[in-house]
């Protein structure tokens, strides 16, 4: 007879609409433009940082901090290293993968 006490029943219903509310709430929040943005931005400069760092590393440079007011030229310890062949790289792998991108959603239709 416990399970058929009407008090018991609404705050059952109660609870389940308040945790049925929180459900629809959250998948709300994560499919939102505003916090889908948010986080790709966050992750594209999560990324950005990472392939400085890489590329720094690989090339051997040691970037310091800049001051106000301090000569652009004098940025690194060393002479500045030649990036070009990496910034063609770089522009290479982008072409590449706007091109299968472009070849793919042309296949599919």
């Amino acid at each position: 007879m416990a399970d058929t006490d009407p008090d018991e029943l609404e705050r059952r219903i109660a609870r389940t609409r308040a945790e049925l509310a929180q459900t629809v709430d959250a998948i709300a929040d994560r499919v939102s433009p505003k916090r889908v943005a948010e986080r790709t931005v966050a992750d594209v400069k999560t990324r950005a940082g990472n392939l400085v760092a890489q590329v720094s590393d690989a090339l051997g440079m040691s970037p310091r901090p800049v001051e106000l007011g301090q000569d652009p030229e004098r940025l690194w310890d060393e002479e500045p290293p030649d990036l070009a062949p990496v910034l063609i790289g770089v522009g290479a792998v982008l072409v590449l993968g706007a091109a299968v991108v472009l070849w793919r959603r042309r296949r599919r239709r």
